[in-house]
């Protein structure tokens, strides 16, 4: 291929990508639009998941990803807020079980991380337990649960290990105890 014509292939595949590019930030959706326009929609079995950086692209027809240019513990306050402020849902908290056990000298930061994310979730959800599993046993989870429903996640600029919180949401108005009572009775 002539120079020219090399040139000119490197200028036109440089603007169909600037085209790409422009056509993703116009239809980019604000995350926090969009957690206000799902939790609406949202009830008993969906997911939102509060990622770190690294947090993998999960493919899945239920499974949306959304990016969050604040800090994961902003971004976490924002949607336990927005949580709170529903009567129709609340969040069952799911963390890393290997986030208790990654060191400091690993990590630099972890520590400080674990003490924020206890304050707020003490904060936000008081009384209430928090689940630590397996990362892997979580993401099973995720990925049964978006075969059938669906799961938002808003990957933040985290870049701690184990840091992801997973929120499976459950009935408000309807806790564990009401269940128990009435699968006793139907038996």
């Amino acid at each position: 291929m002539p120079a020219t014509g090399a040139i000119s292939y490197r200028l036109m595949i440089f603007r169909t990508g600037a085209l790409v590019l422009s056509l993703f930030l116009i239809s980019a959706t604000p995350w926090r639009q969009v957690v206000n326009e799902r939790l609406p929609l949202f009830g008993h079995r969906n997911w939102i998941v509060i990622a770190d950086s690294a947090y993998p692209l999960q493919s899945g027809n239920g499974i949306e990803t959304v990016i969050s240019n604040e800090s994961q513990i902003e971004t976490l306050r924002h949607v336990l807020f927005a949580l709170s402020r529903t009567q129709h849902v609340r969040p069952v908290v799911y963390t890393d079980n290997e986030l208790s056990f990654v060191p400091e000298q690993d990590a630099v930061g972890i520590t400080a991380y674990r003490q924020l994310l206890s304050g707020l979730l003490e904060k936000q959800l008081p009384g209430q337990k928090i689940n630590t599993i397996p990362h892997e046993e979580i993401i099973h989870k995720l990925d049964e649960a978006g075969r059938t429903f669906n799961v938002l996640i808003i990957k933040t600029n985290m870049t701690l290990p184990y840091t992801s919180v997973f929120l499976q949401l459950s009935a408000a108005y309807w806790g564990d105890e009401e269940e128990q009572r009435l699968r006793q009775a139907i038996k």
